[in-house]
Order: C-alpha cells, then structure tokens, then sequence
C-alpha cells in the first residue's frame, strides 16, 4: 500500500472535518490521490470521464422518479392517515403512541423511500403528540429517529438501487424482496424495546379504537400502502422493471395526492418538481463523485490491499465478519449511506464472498448496518432532525436510545449470521 491511500484518507478527513461538503470532499481528495497516481493531465480527464460514466446506467433512472414519488407523497397527506390508522390498531397497548410511531414511521419510509422525510413527516406529528400525552421528550425522538431507518430497507428503496450499482449488478428485484424480513424485523424489535420502555416508565396507554374506525382509517390509509404492492407486484411478475416502476410510482403518487386525497394543488407542482430535481442533483453528484473515488481505489489497489490484511489478521469467517460490521459501524457515525455504499461495496464484498457471504446478503447487511449511523452522533442525519423537532440536545437522547441502538445491533448479528433472513424470500420467487 503506498502514499495514495494516505493522501487520499487525509484529505478526505481535513475536508470532511472543515464543513466541506461530502461531495465536493469525495471529488477533491480523489483528485488529489489522481494527481500524485497518473500524469496530471489525464487525471483530470479520467476524473471527468469516471464522473460522468459513474452516473451513465439504466437502472440510475429509478432514483429521481422514486425521489419525486416521496416527495408527492410527504406532501400529500399520508403521513395522517398512515397515523390514524396505526393509532387505531395499536394505541391501546402499552407505548402505544410509541408503537404507532415506529409503524408508521415504517411504512411511510417505504412509500417515501428516505428516512429524513419519515423523520420530518411523521416524527414532526408523532413527538409532539407524545409529548402531549406525557410521553418523555427525548424518548418520543430516540423512537422517531430509529424507527424512520427501517423504510430504507423495505421497497421501493433508492438505497438498495445504489448498492446494485456498486456491486456490479445484484438483481434489483432480489434486493427488493430481501428488504422485507429484515425491516420488519428491525420493526419488530423497536417495538418490543419502546413497549418494556414504557411499561418501566408507566406512560399512559391510550383507548381502546372501534371495530369501525379501524376499518374507516384502514380504507383511508389502503390507497398509499398499494403503492408498495403496485411497485413490488410489478417486477416481480414482470409487467415493468425497476426503472419502470418509478414511473408508475410517479403517476399513483400524482393521482393520489391531486387527485383522491387532494392535499397537493396543481400550482404547487412546479415547487415539487424543483424539489425533487435539486434531491436527484445532490444524489447524483455523490455517486458520480464516489465512482470516481471506486475507480481510484481500484486503480492503486487499495481493496486488494485492504482485504489482504484483514484476511491476515484472522483466518476465522466470524471474525472477519465481525470486524467488517465493526468498520461499518463506525464508518456509518461519519458518512452519509450513498456515499458509504458506494466506497465501500467495492472493497468489502470481495472478502465477504471469500468466506462465503452472497452479494444479496451482504448488501442487507451492509444496508441496516449504515442505517444504524444515520441515527447515530457525529453526523446521524435523521437524529438531528428528530433532535430538532423534540428540541433536545444529542446528549439527552443518548439513554432512551441506547436500548434501540441494541435492538438494530441485534437484527443485524441475525442478519449477518443467518442467510436465509435474507435470501429466503428472493429464493421463494426464484429470484
């Protein structure tokens, strides 16, 4: 391993750790590692050449409809119903208000297909509402914070889309179908931690819901929740691929926000298009700027490297294993997850295969694992904003969610030692 792997960590780091944008931080430490590999010249050519090839695939066309869809849908009234109708199913159990949040912050994940907006949508209704019932502030932010992760892992995901890429080409479906177990069971286990939380804390446990308003908020919630069996039904019996179906995606979510639930005007379209085009812009350029940080990687041999050690430090597959997810795990209190999945596909999936890993399995596992750092301090996105809502500073959320950081722990030493979690379902639809 020679000096590039030096400049290219230390730049990265001074840029990171000086508010540069991780984008811009990405591009300029990659260059500068080019600069002092390749003539200078064509390194800047290659830069752009691998910049612009990062971005050129088919399957990249999926992001920005998916990303537009979300958007229609945070904006379109689901995050109510999606509320009303797990408050109904699930208030009168102890945490109740605990457990709707964790259930809807689920599913509108799923339909929106980014945990910031599961945040900002339902942890912007959910907290303070918990608040109001006597909920502990921190507590009601722990829970949104963690529970909005679980959507990235259950379709339609543009997160299980960019590991596709960077593994070279896993099947989009398989990876969609994969998602599921582990989620919910992510889901699952949040429950059960926020339910003995609130038992300990006595927290108030809301009335019983009616046989009747539980089928009125099911009927009213049922049109956004198809739009998760319109995506997955359509690929998996071959009507449209993946890329087809955020098109789809786009035209339900149209019809269901101007249309049926009417909480999107026309002249607000514009404004959605915009903000939907300025997302795509953002996500675009990291994984143009990671691609050209995987060629360079490559290039000087860094993951033939990498893995060279880690192999040399123990012959154990569990051991590796371990230490693999422990990298991840840190990498993940620093790094946002597309840059994460991108940089880090490429050097890790080779010694995953080696102790027989499958590239489907060890995207979940990567995949849940980054999503623990996204609620996770220094740079937890989705924490912050839950922080935000709450107004509770990071060193006050820290007990509640420490429970919730071993429950994701947990699913993910499930997830990483047991295949199955992840490929049975694929296998039963012979993907």
């Amino acid at each position: 391993m020679d000096i590039s792997i030096f400049i290219l960590i230390i730049t990265f780091i001074v840029l990171l750790f000086t508010n540069v944008p991780i984008s811009i931080s990405i591009a300029l430490a990659t260059l500068a590692t080019m600069l002092v590999s390749i003539d200078s010249i064509p390194s800047m050519t290659t830069m752009a050449q691998r910049m612009a090839g990062g971005i050129n695939g088919f399957a990249l066309l999926a992001i920005p409809f998916f990303i537009l869809s979300g958007i229609l849908m945070g904006q379109g009234g689901i995050a109510k119903r999606l509320i009303e109708f797990a408050k109904s199913l699930l208030g009168s159990l102890p945490g109740g208000l605990a457990l709707v949040n964790i259930i809807s912050s689920t599913l509108f994940g799923a339909i929106s297909g980014s945990a910031v907006a599961a945040t900002s949508a339902i942890g912007g209704f959910m907290i303070p509402a918990m608040k109001k019932e006597g909920y502990d502030s921190a507590f009601s932010a722990a829970v949104s914070a963690t529970a909005s992760t679980t959507g990235l892992l259950i379709p339609p995901s543009n997160i299980l889309i960019v590991y596709s890429l960077a593994s070279g080409g896993v099947s989009i479906a398989s990876l969609f179908i994969a998602g599921y177990i582990p989620g919910l069971l992510v889901a699952l286990s949040l429950m059960i931690v926020c339910a003995i939380y609130a038992k300990i804390n006595n927290y108030p446990i809301g009335e019983r819901s009616s046989i009747g308003n539980i089928i009125r908020t099911g009927f009213d919630a049922l049109p956004a929740l198809f739009l998760i069996f319109i995506v997955i039904g359509g690929i998996l019996t071959g009507v449209f691929t993946a890329t087809e179906a955020g098109v789809i995606a786009v035209l339900y979510s149209l019809l269901l926000s101007v249309g049926i639930y009417r909480e999107v005007k026309v002249n607000q379209l514009m404004s959605i298009l915009i903000k939907s085009a300025e997302t795509t812009a953002v996500v675009m350029l990291l994984i143009a700027a990671s691609s050209a940080m995987s060629w360079i990687l490559s290039y000087t041999d860094i993951p033939q490297d990498l893995s060279a050690l880690i192999l040399s430090l123990s012959d154990n597959p569990l051991m590796i294993l371990l230490m693999i997810n422990i990298i991840l795990l840190l990498v993940g209190t620093f790094m946002d997850i597309t840059p994460a999945v991108l940089i880090f596909t490429p050097i890790f999936l080779p010694i995953a295969e080696s102790i027989g890993i499958s590239p489907l399995q060890f995207g979940i596992m990567m995949i849940l694992n980054l999503c623990i750092g996204l609620c996770t301090p220094p740079v937890g996105s989705v924490l912050f904003v839950a922080c935000g809502i709450a107004k509770n500073s990071i060193q006050q959320i820290v007990k509640p969610v420490i429970p919730m950081y071993a429950a994701m722990i947990a699913v993910l030493a499930l997830v990483a030692g047991v295949p199955a979690i992840s490929e049975w379902l694929p296998s039963v639809f012979g993907l």
